[in-house]
């Protein structure tokens, strides 16, 4: 433990690569940042994906998808990679200080490359997704990104213009610092890209009960097509926070990552940015980091279970499925109550969303009916 007594960073030292200065305009080229590596740039910069300093070279790419660690020893599930077009790494050679942009042309910062490498774009998918089926979406940014790879440490100019949601977008020093400041030694950090429905509030709680503060960090970062926007689920998570949590438990932060969709290796990728942030555990629950039927409903528990003792400083809270039961009044889970045909109210996603967009509340017992009317009013408000 450090000082104030949370969890130190992985790796053991909390990288910045923020504050850089603007350089000179005779680099040798400028690289368009894809929607996935502007935010991957953000989280190597503000310390989230210590030890990294920057884009990985060849030997972590294929450590990484070999061993799930870096060349150092350290464990890393996904490769964090600059793929870049033949032409562009054409125009690039090691030594060179590149200028990063976004997708606008704006100054990101710099990455001075250390080397370039074609990237085994089919070792990539089957290693961190186990599939290289381009219908997972986390695969088909893969195979849509350019085939070279640029290595090397980064220096941020700025991490993101006009970031969204700038007063919950704390950094992994904002939040151990704000940790520090409250007292808490032990947080538990709940990941999410979706709003929170009772099921999530019952995880959430019982996982409170055992910690000194709750970080519920939804995931506001490149996702899919589909996905519920962003603006949209940051009322449903204030409102939730405001009216059935308590605030003085429960802190809410966007993490700015990049959603892979990659099950088991997203989950342990997922445990070591909170461990940044300063975490001492995570929910892992049901399919975590999932996308269609790639993963089993708990690979993502299990797959904690296969890592060496210490590789990880965080402790995964494993939730089963939860559901809210008829005859008990409650949630309850596969741990908690027995399985009675009928009892239990769940709802798939596609029956939510058909729920939704004809203006109908899924029933109270599994969203609260004000996240159902924040979702409802924004189906109505996009004329879908």
């Amino acid at each position: 433990m450090t000082e104030s007594g949370i969890i130190p960073p992985h790796g053991g030292h909390m990288i910045d690569r923020t504050g850089a200065s603007i350089g000179s305009t005779n680099e040798a080229v400028a690289v368009t940042l894809t929607e996935k590596q502007q935010c991957d740039l953000e989280m190597i910069a503000i310390g989230a994906m210590s030890p990294l300093t920057g884009f990985m070279g060849e030997d972590d790419f294929h450590s990484v998808c070999d061993n799930m660690t870096i060349t150092s020893g350290v464990l890393w599930p996904m490769p964090i990679t600059c793929a870049v077009d033949d032409t562009t790494a054409g125009k690039i050679q090691p030594g060179d200080r590149v200028k990063l942009h976004d997708d606008a042309g704006r100054l990101l910062g710099y990455l001075t490359v250390s080397g370039k490498y074609k990237q085994d774009k089919r070792k990539h998918a089957l290693k961190a997704f186990g599939t290289e089926d381009v219908a997972h979406p986390g695969v088909k940014v893969v195979m849509d990104e350019g085939d070279a790879c640029l290595a090397g440490d980064i220096d941020v100019v700025t991490p993101r213009h006009e970031p969204m949601f700038v007063e919950h977008r704390l950094t992994p020093s904002q939040t151990r610092e704000a940790f520090a400041s409250l007292g808490w030694k032990t947080v538990v950090a709940f990941q999410t890209r979706n709003p929170i429905h009772r099921a999530h509030e019952y995880i959430t709680k019982c996982a409170q009960e055992l910690v000194d503060g709750l970080l519920i960090h939804p995931l506001m970062g490149a996702t899919r097509d589909g996905d519920i926007p962003p603006e949209v689920r940051m009322k449903c998570y204030e409102m939730l926070i405001a009216n059935y949590y308590n605030t003085d438990t429960t802190m809410l932060s966007v993490m700015p990552a990049a959603m892979r969709y990659a099950g088991p290796r997203e989950a342990i990728l997922h445990a070591i940015l909170r461990q940044n942030y300063g975490c001492s555990h995570l929910i892992v629950g049901r399919d975590h980091a999932g996308a269609g039927n790639y993963y089993g409903t708990y690979d993502a528990q299990e797959i904690f279970d296969t890592l060496e003792k210490g590789a990880l400083k965080i402790t995964p809270m494993k939730f089963e499925h939860a559901a809210w039961s008829k005859k008990a009044g409650c949630m309850v889970s596969r741990k908690t109550f027995p399985a009675i045909e009928g009892d239990q109210i769940f709802l798939s996603g596609t029956k939510v969303r058909e729920l939704l967009k004809r203006g109908e509340r899924p029933p109270v017992e599994f969203t609260r009916p004000e996240v159902a009317d924040i979702l409802i009013a924004a189906e109505k408000s996009t004329g879908s």
